[in-house]
């Protein structure tokens, strides 16, 4: 074996260095091969629009006519003869209708009968929380007192609202719910008249509507002893059951 010209040069020495540097150089290129995108290119649509000449139209050729000028008008007679009038015209006399100073106008004699005056008795609207008979629901007549018949008829129109309540389907379907506040007025007849509805939805308000529309005919409340308009309001809650 012969022996190294430079016996002190290591040539492994730097090796493991240079693998690194060299590994890392191609995992770098790798990936940056691997996350090159490319970009289709966009074609532009050119269309052009060609104008051609237009055709020529042949021009028809029209032939004028000769139309004869129209006939002459008849001339004149050269003697004139004069028609005497044989009947006479009565002249219509129209006459004046204005009256002078010296006419004497005659009143026309005016009669008055009696007048019958009718006093209208004006109908009176008391709230319900202040009036002094309140009106009385069909199965309350055993409750004489106010109070009791305040909460009797506050029971039966909430029963009344639970046996003809039902849920709007369409509302159903849509997920539609809240509160529907309903303001009706007791007439001195004791039916129900002047129904209002506010709420998040109509199909909730028409269907607050027609349960009220069917409450039954009541006593009318009275206030010193006349029978007067009672308003009452009150909620309906439309709520949907999770599940």
């Amino acid at each position: 074996m012969k022996l190294k010209k430079y016996p002190k040069a290591d040539l492994n020495r730097n090796s493991g260095l240079y693998f690194v540097i060299g590994l890392a150089l191609v995992l770098f290129l790798t990936w940056r091969a691997l996350e090159f995108k490319t970009y289709k290119k966009e074609v532009k649509e050119q269309r052009i629009v060609e104008i051609l000449e237009a055709p020529k139209e042949d021009i028809p050729v029209i032939e004028a006519f000769k139309i004869p000028p129209p006939p002459a008008p008849p001339a004149a007679p050269a003697i004139i003869q004069v028609v005497e009038d044989v009947k006479e015209i009565e002249e219509t006399v129209i006459r004046s209708t204005e009256s002078s100073q010296e006419t004497v106008i005659e009143k026309p004699i005016i009669t008055v009968e009696e007048i019958e005056v009718i006093e209208e008795e004006e109908i009176l609207e008391v709230p319900f929380a202040i009036i002094e008979h309140v009106p009385v629901f069909p199965g309350c007549a055993d409750h004489y007192d106010n109070e009791e018949q305040k909460e009797c008829f506050q029971k039966k129109v909430m029963e009344h609202v639970k046996n003809n309540f039902t849920y709007p389907q369409v509302a159903v379907d849509l997920g539609i719910q809240g509160r529907v506040f309903v303001q009706f007025v007791i007439d001195p007849k004791g039916n129900i008249t002047d129904i209002a509805t506010r709420g998040p939805h109509p199909y909730l308000e028409k269907e607050a509507y027609r349960i009220i529309s069917k409450l039954p005919s009541m006593t009318p409340g009275k206030q010193r002893g006349r029978a007067v308009k009672v308003p009452y309001s009150m909620p309906i809650t439309f709520k949907l059951e999770d599940g």
